[in-house]
């Protein structure tokens, strides 16, 4: 998972996008990127490891002139975490300059990938998204959008793109739209975003979604839409409504917050808590979930754990170890809401299970005198192959312990999940056109023969 970011037609579109990017970092920490275009000087790449905020000044960002501009936050499903790695992928070839940001995963990309070494190829990372730099490089087409379109003809899975070629910006949705796309209007300037929040803090107007299947290109002649691929199902991600996603943004056509709220009021109605004395999230992406299972309830919402706001989220740091740490450190339980009570602790899912077990610990540690934990999505069972960092049925607690085990395993006197149909008739547009493979193993496309070929690669 990832974010991505692209404006045309703005004087200062790298600080536009430096600032969109803000609004996507939560989408992913490890590293992230600008490249902006100056029609006369050509195409320019800054990318930095660690948050936005970290890696780019306003002197970097000054440098960066041009009015067209594509900018990345990454999250890795697989290869590793160096700046070889961080995007926007930018490449040089016979007709000027290509640069492309992508979220998503490429099921099928090392076979691609071996296609493109077996005439000559030769990579620079290890990510599946420069496969689609090479095969546009290769393209015979005229216009961007066609040549964006022979690249993508024959690729399997998830992907949503902001790319540049020369003086045009190039936005693509795959066929299925597993992830979300929105295109807004600033002025005289189109911008895409992974989510609309990025839009509201620019004080741009959305649009409309990315069409799945869709290519869109701007350049000074305007915008064209083509959709060379076609569409197929919709199998947009659940998880994007359940934890993904900011509460303030509108993805696939709906409201996340609203979302939430569903989900939680649905948890409260199939897995009430009658001794429970309270409600409290797991923030910040449970807060939602939780204010809808006490209005529904009528159980009073307190503010049992404190986030700390300057630690990652504990799901997309990509090594165990790290995920341990930074939940000792996250968040903190206050005591004088949680002594001597029957407590109910909604979290939005539970996937390896550490961040859950370390929570239950600390909410006793705190006081507490039951603790009722309620998740708002079903059990994770399966990896997904789509760009979620969930690879193997090894790391899946729900996969490997019943409900009861679970429960014990992480310390909770009762535990409650949404079933896969309260969990889709709860958002916008369920139950169907959804991808629930990673809860129901129902998977839209087959999975990988070596899922470990994923791990060279997802740019997001």
């Amino acid at each position: 998972m990832c974010g991505i970011f692209g404006i045309f037609g703005h004087e200062h579109a790298a600080a536009m996008t430096h600032l969109g990017l803000y609004s996507l970092q939560h989408r992913g920490q490890e590293s992230s990127g600008i490249v902006a275009v100056d029609r006369e000087v050509g195409a320019r790449a800054i990318k930095r490891m660690g948050l936005v905020s970290e890696g780019f000044g306003a002197p970097d960002v000054a440098s960066l002139r041009g009015d067209i501009a594509i900018g990345h936050t990454r999250y890795s499903t697989a290869g590793s975490s160096t700046i070889e790695n961080a995007q926007p992928v930018m490449a040089r070839f016979r007709d000027g300059h290509i640069a492309l940001a992508h979220n998503g995963n490429l099921i099928n990309a090392s076979e691609l990938r071996r296609e493109l070494e077996d005439v000559g190829s030769i990579f620079s990372s290890t990510m599946d998204s420069e496969v689609l730099v090479h095969r546009m490089a290769r393209s015979s087409a005229e216009k961007p959008e066609e040549r964006l379109a022979d690249a993508l003809r024959g690729v399997e899975g998830a992907y949503c793109l902001v790319v540049i070629v020369g003086n045009t910006l190039l936005a693509a949705r795959d066929p299925r739209g597993w992830r979300p796309l929105v295109m807004g209007k600033l002025g005289d300037a189109t911008i895409f975003a992974s989510e609309s929040c990025a839009l509201d803090l620019l004080g741009a107007t959305l649009e409309r979604e990315v069409e799945r299947g869709e290519i869109i290109a701007v350049d000074l002649d305007g915008k064209r839409s083509i959709f060379p691929l076609g569409k197929q199902e919709a199998k947009k991600c659940v998880f994007e409504y359940v934890y993904f996603s900011r509460p303030d943004s509108q993805v696939f056509g709906g409201s996340v917050d609203r979302a939430r709220r569903e989900l939680g009021r649905r948890l409260a109605r199939d897995f009430p808590a009658p001794t429970a004395d309270l409600v409290f999230s797991v923030p910040d992406s449970s807060n939602s979930a939780a204010l809808g299972f006490a209005e529904e309830s009528g159980l009073p919402l307190e503010l049992a754990l404190i986030r700390n706001h300057y630690v990652g989220r504990t799901f997309l740091q990509p090594t165990q170890a790290g995920r341990d740490a930074k939940v000792k450190v996250k968040y903190n339980a206050v005591r004088e809401v949680l002594r001597d009570k029957s407590v109910v602790m909604v979290d939005d899912s539970i996937v390896r299970g550490t961040t859950t077990r370390g929570l239950v610990n600390m909410v006793r540690a705190a006081g507490a005198r039951e603790v009722h934990l309620r998740v708002s999505s079903s059990p994770v069972t399966g990896p997904c192959y789509y760009g979620i960092d969930t690879p193997t049925r090894e790391e899946l607690i729900a996969a490997n312990m019943s409900i009861e085990e679970i429960t014990h395993e992480v310390g909770a006197d009762t535990l409650g999940y949404l079933t896969l149909d309260g969990m889709l008739e709860s958002v916008p547009g369920g139950p169907s056109g959804f991808c629930h493979a990673c809860f129901s193993g129902d998977y839209p496309t087959p999975p990988p023969a070596d899922p470990e070929k994923l791990r060279f690669g997802c740019g997001c």
